[in-house]
């Protein structure tokens, strides 16, 4: 499982780097992904919207194991 939601975040990885930041995984446990957001994303206000709608959205869609998506 870890591989495969890796992997999404590979392709989600540029979008983020291109405005300065990263997203780290953390961990994955019952349905539940935990991931780190770096960078410019750490502390933007927008990171929120950038979890939940943008990463979360994009893992549940191609993992269905993924419930959500929380950040560290």
């Amino acid at each position: 499982m870890e591989e495969r939601i890796k992997a999404v975040l590979e392709t989600i990885r540029p979008a983020l780097q291109a405005d300065g930041g990263d997203v780290e995984f953390i961990d994955f446990n019952e349905g539940v992904v935990t991931v780190r957001m770096m960078g410019a994303c750490g502390n933007c206000p927008m990171s929120m919207m950038t979890l939940k709608q943008g990463i979360e959205k994009r893992l549940r869609a191609e993992i269905p194991e993924v419930e959500t998506v929380e950040q560290m």
